[in-house]
């Protein structure tokens, strides 16, 4: 049986926070607000595998006002997640930040991101797309995260 789920996150920069995106820090002066890690790159995949099982969204199973997930590593909840599917076919992401440029970061993302979800770098695409200046995100006061997932085999 294969299932398509679709994903989104968006979070506020701010100061005196790392920016971590797919579990890789970035190097800025700004990260990401959230009451987790805020990585909305593992947010949105999240989202897009819990669309695909039909089991609602991130905040369902791991509520924000919940503090034993207080700055915790996004990569374990992503784990988490990863127990309800037997196999992912694949997994295209776009990352919408104006600053700070990331493609020196895509491989590594890539990489991080196939280890955690035990597939292949060939299964798993991160782009990054700036806004031309537009909107919050393109006056770099946010990034945005799109991700969709094509699981092949599940459990649930």
């Amino acid at each position: 049986m294969y299932r398509i789920g679709q994903g989104f996150d968006i979070h506020q920069l701010v100061e005196e926070r790392d920016l971590i995106l797919g579990g890789v820090r970035i190097e800025n002066c700004k990260g990401l607000l959230g009451h987790s890690d805020a990585d909305a790159l593992c947010h949105a995949i999240i989202d897009a595998m819990l669309g695909a099982l039909a089991l609602g969204d991130i905040g369902m199973h791991f509520p924000d006002d919940d503090p034993q997930y207080y700055g915790c590593d996004s990569t374990e909840l992503l784990k988490d997640v990863l127990y309800l599917v037997i196999k992912i076919g694949n997994i295209d992401c776009t990352i919408k930040a104006q600053t700070p440029k990331l493609s020196p970061y895509i491989d590594e993302i890539r990489s991080n991101l196939a280890n955690i979800l035990k597939i292949r770098m060939n299964q798993i695409s991160v782009k990054a797309k700036t806004m031309e200046g537009m909107g919050p995100i393109g006056e770099s006061k946010a990034i945005a995260v799109d991700a969709v997932v094509l699981l092949e085999e599940i459990i649930v």
